[in-house]
C-alpha cells in the first residue's frame, strides 16, 4: 500500500501544480485546455483542479483508501460526460476535441475500475458524519444537479459570460461533484465528508478573492448570480472550516 499512497501523493502534487499553472494562467499548462478562454474561466478550472489536489493529498498522507469511492465517482461521472461531450464536437467536424474524448474515456475506465476495487477497502474512522453536514450535502447535490443541468443547456448562469462549449463542460463538472456528495451521505461517515470538505475549502479559497473583486465590474444582469455564487462559497468554507479545524469531535489533528 505504500507505493500506492505514493502515487496518490504525486497525483495530488502534479494536479495542484496544474492548478497553479490554469490560476496564473501560465501558458504551456494551458494548452492543455481544448479551447482558448477567458481569466474567470481559467480560475474556475484552477479551483477544480487544487480541490482535487487536496483530497489526493490528503488520501495519499493519510492512507485512508476506504475514501477513494467518492474521489473516483466523482472522476467517473465528469469524464464519461465530457468523453461524450468531445466525440460529439468532433463528430461535428471539430477534429481537435477527439483526443480529448478519447482520454476522458479511458479516464472514466480507469476511475470506474478504482470505485468499485476501493468499495471493497473499509474505513479506519467509524465516527458518523455531523448531521449539519449530512443536511449540507443534500443542499449542494440539489444545488450543484441544478446548476449542472442549467450549464449544459448552456442558460446563462455564471457571474461572467462563458463560451457555449465551456458552459457544458462545467456542467457536467457540477454533474460530478453532485455525486461526490452524494456518495457521502449515503455512506455518512466523517470521511466520506473530510475529502470533500477540504476540496470545498481549497475551491473556496481559489475565487473567494476574486468573486469580490468582480463586485464593482460584474454586469448589471449577472450581479445576482454573483452574490448567490459568493454566498455558496462563504457558506461552504464556513462549514469546512468549522468542522476540520474547530468542531471537537472532527478537527483535523497534527500527529
Amino acid at each position: 500500500m505504500k507505493l500506492l499512497r505514493t502515487s496518490i501523493f504525486i497525483f495530488g502534487m502534479v494536479m495542484l501544480a496544474m492548478a497553479f499553472g490554469f490560476i496564473f494562467r501560465i501558458p504551456l499548462v494551458l494548452r492543455a485546455w481544448p479551447w482558448e478562454d477567458g481569466r474567470y474561466s481559467y480560475l474556475f478550472i484552477g479551483s477544480i483542479l487544487a480541490a482535487v489536489s487536496v483530497a489526493a493529498l490528503w488520501i495519499g498522507v493519510s492512507g485512508e483508501f476506504g475514501a477513494l469511492p467518492a474521489g473516483a465517482l466523482n472522476v467517473f461521472v465528469i469524464s464519461i460526460a465530457t468523453s461524450v461531450y468531445f466525440f460529439q464536437l468532433a463528430a461535428q467536424g471539430r477534429a481537435a476535441t477527439m483526443p480529448y474524448g478519447m482520454f476522458a474515456a479511458l479516464v472514466a475506465v480507469a476511475s470506474l475500475a478504482a470505485f468499485f476495487w476501493s468499495m471493497r477497502i473499509p474505513l479506519n474512522d467509524s465516527r458518523p458524519m455531523p448531521k449539519p453536514v449530512r443536511v449540507s450535502f443534500w443542499i449542494f447535490i440539489v444545488s450543484l444537479f441544478l446548476a449542472g443541468g442549467a450549464l449544459i443547456l448552456q442558460a446563462p448562469i455564471f457571474p461572467w459570460a462563458l463560451k457555449p462549449e465551456t458552459s457544458v463542460i462545467f456542467g457536467c463538472i457540477f454533474l460530478g461533484d453532485a455525486f461526490y456528495f452524494l456518495y457521502g451521505v449515503f455512506r455518512p461517515r466523517w470521511y466520506h465528508a473530510l475529502g470533500q470538505l477540504l476540496s470545498f475549502l481549497a475551491y473556496d479559497l481559489v475565487l473567494i478573492v476574486p468573486f469580490v473583486g468582480l463586485l464593482g465590474s460584474v454586469e448589471p444582469g449577472r450581479m445576482l448570480n454573483l452574490a448567490v455564487y459568493t454566498a455558496v462559497l462563504v457558506y461552504s468554507g464556513g462549514l469546512a472550516i468549522y468542522y476540520l479545524f474547530m468542531a471537537p469531535g472532527t478537527r483535523l489533528k497534527v500527529s
